[in-house]
């Protein structure tokens, strides 16, 4: 490959210091580092060691000293509450430095933890930007998430403080917070000093004395706190992985380098600048929330909008082209998950044509592989770019995407394009031999990892090396498996443990559903691979009719076995599907394939902490047993 984003991705792997100190320069530090890369305990690396910073003056104050102070930081939009407001640099700042300075009240300082438990309302903004202010380190908690979880995270952050929300809102329902917190605590070993808790028009929770204590009287009578110098090596937060179970996996982010790998991501993957209105579809509670709802677009100088609702039901399949209109969307950021709901209830995208798209320039996808027929659908709907691109919460940013800002690569679908840059991709076996273009294996990356990475895992540096760098030395293990073409693009099929051995071969369930997703009836899809006694294991289907589909699931499932017999080869062995009414997924999209193969082989599972809904399990389990799949567990 020749070209702009060749020769600049050349320079991020061969002169890395250089590359990064140049991005870094585009920021404010109040010391500068003493080394760019620091590898003197490799492979735990470091960067920007003996700088000063601080995120929140990066994100807020810096723009209004620059003069953007009336330019809007973020839009709230609710249309589960009917509510649209809009916070200028200059209003996000000053209640976000009163918010800061209600905490320092309740004795909170740098290097304390603070968890935060909270719908998408802007007070959850304001809450991780106040930590950052003043060195406190927040853990977001997903807001709703089960009692037993979360006193799971106030055990391993030990907070001394948690801020909270009256409720949230999914769909119509009104979800009260408080007594999910109540119980967590109670069960926690670590006790926090104290709550602080935003009152919500739709519930208001009761406070306990001496504990809980009203966001709004506080921040009223609080006195504005300035923004505290961190070293760039200081933790700016920790985010537990979705799915753990057992001992939480606290994902630590780092203060200079996250800063640097978000502010230079925002132009050239995303292709924004200061003013710029940006849009990701997400939860604070992800790891999505905290680089493109927050931290990434302010740190721009973008205009970020912030979504208190869903991409169907509220109200309707329209919702996101609305928000795009209304508010003058630039670039929009969301799962797949969320695009086939909205190919499912308007195949046709009839209600696009209600609104005006024109300041729509690409759509991003990512969470998990983007199928390419819902990238199809998207394009030819949009009119725009549709561009997947790969990352982990443990990378904080993009492993793989295409670097518009840089130059727009040609569109590969199946492919989230080229290693961004800083990024060493490579494939190999499972003995760490790199293997040729084309051929499956582990996708890894080459230490060092770039800046804004995980640099360790929460008081468990041991854990972060046995998970991550013990597998293949010298390498950081995804946990997907793929390969590399002959152009460098790359192709993430599956996890890992989603490569399924049927008679010897090795074949990827991801090829598998890209087959399945083509169909014209099929909404969205998952493969997974069962015991079977005599080939070790068989390919089984689970697809999602679109809407209004009314031919016999019989005819639709011969299709499919036919389809990827055809595109695939009878080595797939792929002979059984089922149609099913929705997928068993976590909050944030990701299909629950290992919980479902555990249904299938009749093995105990627990349903994991981040289900978005329990209840689809049992009819996973149902639909298996009418197919002659689900063992007694």
């Amino acid at each position: 490959m020749t070209g702009r984003y060749q020769e600049i991705y050349d320079r991020s792997i061969s002169d890395k210091e250089g590359f990064w100190a140049e991005a870094a320069e585009n920021l404010s530090w109040y010391k500068k580092w003493d080394r760019v890369l620091d590898d003197s305990n490799a492979p735990l690396y470091r960067w920007f060691t003996g700088g000063q910073v601080n995120t929140c003056f990066n994100a807020l104050d810096r723009h209004i000293e620059n003069g953007r102070g009336e330019q809007a930081a973020l839009i709230y939009d609710s249309p589960v509450t009917d509510t649209v407001e809009t916070f200028t640099y200059n209003r996000l700042r000053d209640e976000v430095a009163r918010l800061a300075g209600a905490l320092h009240a309740k004795g909170v300082t740098k290097g304390d933890r603070v968890i935060i438990y909270m719908p998408m309302i802007p007070q959850a903004a304001q809450a991780m930007l106040a930590c950052a202010r003043i060195g406190a380190i927040h853990s977001v908690v997903f807001g709703g998430f089960a009692a037993h979880e979360l006193a799971t995270r106030i055990n391993d952050a030990k907070p001394k403080i948690i801020l909270g929300a009256s409720c949230g809102i999914e769909g119509s329902r009104v979800i009260e917070y408080k007594p999910l917190m109540d119980r967590a605590i109670e069960q926690a070993t670590h006790k926090p000093q104290s709550v602080l808790m935003f009152q919500r028009a739709q519930c208001t929770a009761p406070l306990m004395d001496g504990r809980d204590f009203d966001w709004m009287a506080e921040c009223a009578k609080a006195a504005p706190a300035d923004c505290v110098p961190v070293a760039a090596t200081d933790p700016l937060y920790v985010l537990y992985t979705s799915g753990t179970t057992g001992e939480p996996k606290g994902v630590v982010r780092d203060n200079g380098g996250h800063m640097v790998a978000l502010h230079w991501s925002m132009k050239n993957i995303y292709d924004v600048d200061a003013g710029d209105v940006y849009w990701a579809a997400s939860d604070v509670g992800w790891v999505v929330g905290h680089s493109y709802i927050v931290y990434g677009p302010l740190l721009a100088g973008c205009t970020t909008v912030m979504y208190e609702g869903k991409p169907v039901g509220t109200p309707d399949a329209g919702a996101f082209w609305r928000v795009i209109s209304q508010h003058r969307v630039k670039v929009l950021f969301t799962a797949p998950t969320a695009f086939r709901a909205i190919k499912r209830d308007d195949p046709n995208a009839g209600m696009m044509a209600n609104y005006d798209l024109s300041s729509l320039k690409a759509l991003y996808l990512a969470g998990e592989r983007s199928d390419p027929d819902t990238l199809h659908w998207a394009e030819d709907s949009l009119g725009v770019p549709v561009i997947d691109h790969w990352w982990q919460t443990e990378t904080g940013w993009s492993i793989c995407a295409n670097p518009r800002g840089i130059e727009m690569l040609p569109i590969k679908y199946g492919s989230p394009t080229v290693a961004a840059c800083g990024w060493d991709v490579q494939v190999v076996d499972e003995g760490g031999k790199p293997l040729e273009r084309g051929k499956i294996g582990a996708l890894v990356a080459k230490l060092p990892l770039p800046p804004g990475t995980l640099p360790t895992l929460w008081q468990n540096e041991a854990r972060y090396i046995s998970s991550y760098l013990e597998e293949f030395p010298g390498y950081y293990a995804t946990g997907d498996a793929g390969f590399i073409d002959d152009d460098g693009y790359v192709y993430v099929m599956s996890r890992t443990d989603d490569i399924i051995n049927v008679a010897g071969h090795r074949l990827s369930t991801g090829a598998m559903e890209e087959v399945l997703s083509g169909h014209p009836d099929v909404a969205e899809c998952a493969v997974i691979g069962v015991h079977d006694d005599l080939k070790g294991q068989l390919p089984l289907g689970f697809v999602v009719l679109k809407s209004g589909v009314l031919r016999p699931h019989e005819a639709i499932i011969k299709e499919l076995v036919a389809m990827v017999r055809d595109q695939i080869g009878p080595v797939a062995a792929f002979k059984q599907a089922t149609v099913i009414d929705r997928l068993p997924k976590t909050r944030s999209g990701k299909i629950l394939r290992k919980t479902m193969r555990s249904i299938a082989d009749g093995e105990t599972y627990n349903a994991p902490a981040t289900i978005d809904d329990p209840g689809v399990l049992p009819e996973i389990a149902v639909a298996l047993k009418d197919i002659g799949y689900a063992k007694p567990a």
